[in-house]
């Protein structure tokens, strides 16, 4: 096992760096001017230049590439030049928000997905699976902003249920973060459940046909007792490998979500770096939140192979 997981850590690095040489190079040919953005409008040409020089933005983009490794080999990101902090502190002042909401909705998420594609495989071919795909089919194609503006002008204008926006932190009230975190995880929830209920359908489907459940049901054992132990158990294994799909697919609508309801996470922060055209904020952020996925997918990885001991006699 351990081994499975230094092999899946090892294959990361080379996907860190491609990731981050990306980033550097498409933010440098995004049009705009830092400089601009922090001197303003009333901004000399000689006070642009000077600020460039101060943030080493007047040196070539190797030598300014080659700096940025060389920190990030001393576990430096680099500072936001807008707000002049260091921006793995920033990252993770803003970090519990996007987690929170991402683990709301994940358990929503699985909820929906695996209880939806469950029924739907159990009832096959009558009214509780066609809804159950009816709605999973919705969610798949409904977008994530657009559930969430109908959701604000419904349950937070016309009803007045639930705040449009703000983020209340859960350690200071539970309550009032339910508020805040409900519509936007519904909203970046609803695709995932979709998915997740038409993935869970399908691959119960094909174990509920295999020969060792009717082998059980010959037997006389409770349906409930062939369904969760046996049907589901081996049905799971498939399943893990759609739920980290899902975990990277929270975190990266997220970007969406947050700004869509004034959340301070960061999916904003990156939001917010961009428009700004804050290089150092977007190239730490963005690595940040790729190594977190990539932990993500070697935990998923490690689940597989708990799953399915074939896995680990398997790997090379």
């Amino acid at each position: 096992m351990a081994g499975i997981a230094l092999r899946r850590l090892l294959g990361a690095i080379p996907v860190l760096l491609i990731v981050s040489l990306i980033t550097f190079g498409m933010m440098r040919a995004i049009p705009g001017d830092p400089s601009a953005i922090i001197g303003g409008i009333s901004a000399t040409q000689e006070q642009l230049a000077q600020i460039r020089h101060e943030l080493g933005l007047d040196q070539p983009a190797y030598i300014q590439l080659m700096t940025w490794y060389a920190g990030l080999a001393h576990g430096d990101f680099g500072r936001s030049l807008l707000m002049g902090q260091p921006v793995l502190q920033v990252t993770m002042q803003r970090l519990p928000v996007t987690l929170a909401l991402s683990a709301y909705a994940l358990v929503l998420t699985l909820v929906l997905g695996l209880l939806g594609g469950i029924f739907a495989a159990l009832r096959q071919n009558t009214w509780v699976d066609q809804a159950a795909m009816m709605f999973s089919m919705i969610g798949i194609s409904v977008p994530n902003f657009f559930l969430g503006l109908l959701m604000i002008f419904l349950f937070g204008v016309y009803l007045g249920w639930l705040p449009t926006g703000g983020y209340i932190p859960l350690w200071q009230d539970p309550v009032g973060w339910l508020r805040t975190s409900t519509m936007p995880a519904i909203s970046l929830a609803l695709l995932q459940v979709g998915l997740l209920a038409r993935i869970t359908r399908s691959t119960m489907l094909e174990v509920l046909r295999q020969d060792y459940i009717r082998t059980a049901r010959a037997k006389g054992l409770p349906r409930r007792l062939v369904v969760g132990k046996h049907a589901l158990a081996n049905a799971l294994i498939p399943i893990t490998t759609v739920i980290g799909i899902v975990v990277s697919l929270l975190i990266s609508g997220s970007v969406v979500t947050e700004t869509l309801f004034s959340l301070p996470g960061i999916g904003q922060l990156l939001t917010q770096a961009v428009l700004n055209r804050d290089y150092p904020m977007v190239q730490g952020g963005l690595l940040l939140v790729t190594a977190f996925l990539v932990f993500v997918n070697i935990v998923v990885d490690v689940c597989y192979a708990l799953l399915d001991p074939r896995v680990r006699y398997e790997s090379p």
